[in-house]
């Protein structure tokens, strides 16, 4: 069962499966300040291979040239720059593995309103070990980062 948690009016729920809601890494894997509202993140305990196979009957999922597909990436790689987590501590837990990365957009009408980033293996909290399921960060590309600007990145997932 999902279940929601910092989920935004214009932002889409995750397909229905094993999402939990794992709000507890948003200060790790997410920026500071008014950006970090834009996401959300969520885990499950299958492989990321599965996940994948159950989202591709998400009509919701759009299809550019390279969108999820499955890669071994650094970790560094896999979180990006944004977020608390210590990078050196990251790569220890990971050792000589690489997690396996999907990115890809989600919208409607072919115009994407949301970015994924799924992750498998992820790390514990604390960053103290691999968890054997799978990450999903979810970026808000429509959600206001200021007063009157908007963080619009839909056009780079086009």
């Amino acid at each position: 069962m999902l279940l929601f948690g910092m989920a935004v009016a214009s932002a889409q729920p995750p397909p229905a499966g094993a999402w939990q809601d794992a709000r507890e890494y948003l200060p790790l894997f997410a920026p500071s300040g008014a950006r970090a509202a834009a996401y959300r993140i969520f885990v499950a305990p299958l492989p990321i291979e599965t996940l994948l196979a159950q989202l591709a009957r998400e009509a919701s999922l759009l299809h550019p040239p390279g969108a999820w597909l499955p890669a071994p990436l650094l970790p560094v790689d896999a979180f990006g720059q944004t977020g608390s987590y210590d990078r050196s501590r990251l790569a220890r837990v990971y050792g000589a593995r690489r997690p396996v990365v999907a990115r890809g957009p989600r919208g409607a009408g072919g115009r994407p309103a949301e970015a994924w980033t799924l992750i498998s293996p992820y790390p514990t909290r604390d960053l103290g070990r691999l968890e054997p399921g799978t990450m999903l960060i979810v970026l808000d590309l429509e959600r206001p980062v200021g007063d009157d600007l908007r963080f619009d990145l839909r056009e780079t997932y086009k």
